[in-house]
């Protein structure tokens, strides 16, 4: 765990007192954020748009993102958040990707449509940068002890002492009782790294993606392929998880991961045509 990369001490400004830190997480998301503006630019160059358009779109994916992920965190752990409202809402934990794609879709369409530009051609564009910035996310959610998954005694277990929350067998009994805890002791438990295995795999979706998207004749294909992957990855980690379950032994995740899947299958097999956009809009 590195949750603070940089601790700068307790620093006096006009008599007031503050304690600046780089935060590992923070850090993160910055990274995934100007990765993906990276891609994003260089494409939009080369298809002719005005650079300040991947600016403004990941700009509002950010906002978007960050806002619906905390959200959908604090809807799904509504138990801790009356227990200490504060302490959940201003954590810097809990940013659920699956809020933050809702959240992050919706910001995005709004500057699609001031700009009168094609949705799904820009999502087949902004589709393989979803997956990396969830690659580069999760690195950070390993560095800060967020987000891991259930106790095992495999090897590549590691252990979170100092997590959000630790992982300890007393926290598994108050907040994870679902989580069968026969053959541990109490202490702290080693977990499955669940951050590293959808990092591997969200950086081969990206691979595989980008390698694409230059070859989608189909306006959205690229995108709902993305629905796809994504939510099948996301589904078959969860099982590893302690997320609460919620129907049929699923968890929220699983449950939207599932209708990610189904609605991605459904717009391949049912392709939309896609009006043509203005000359005046490039």
């Amino acid at each position: 765990m590195w949750p603070i990369i940089f601790d700068f001490g307790e620093i006096s400004i006009l008599g007031l007192e503050i304690h600046p830190v780089i935060n590992s997480y923070g850090f993160m998301l910055m990274i995934a954020f100007y990765s993906c503006y990276y891609f994003l630019n260089k494409d939009l160059k080369e298809l002719g748009y005005d650079p300040k358009l991947a600016a403004d779109i990941i700009f509002a994916a950010a906002l978007g993102g960050i806002l619906g992920s905390k959200i959908y965190y604090l809807i799904e752990h509504f138990d801790r958040v009356k227990a200490d409202p504060m302490g959940m809402i201003f954590s810097g934990a809990g940013l659920v990707f699956l809020g933050g794609l809702i959240g992050g879709t919706l910001a995005v369409t709004y500057v699609l449509k001031k700009n009168k530009l094609q949705w799904f051609k820009f999502a087949d564009i902004v589709a393989p940068l979803l997956i990396l910035g969830y690659a580069i996310g999760r690195i950070g959610c390993l560095l800060v002890g967020d987000d891991y998954g259930k106790p095992t005694h495999l090897p590549w277990g590691i252990s979170f002492p100092d997590g959000l929350p630790p992982s300890t067998y007393q926290i598994f009994q108050t907040y994870y009782p679902w989580v069968n805890l026969e053959g541990f002791d109490p202490g702290v438990l080693t977990v499955h790294p669940t951050q590293i295995y959808e990092t591997i795999l969200g950086f081969g979706i990206f691979y595989f993606l980008y390698k694409k998207r230059k070859s989608v004749t189909v306006a959205g294909s690229l995108f709902f392929t993305y629905f796809i992957f994504a939510g099948s990855e996301r589904f078959f980690i969860e099982f590893l998880r302690v997320n609460t379950r919620y129907l049929f032994g699923l968890s929220g995740s699983q449950i939207i991961s599932l209708g990610m899947i189904a609605i991605g299958l459904w717009f391949l097999t049912h392709p939309v045509s896609a009006p043509q956009e203005e000359p005046s809009e490039k």
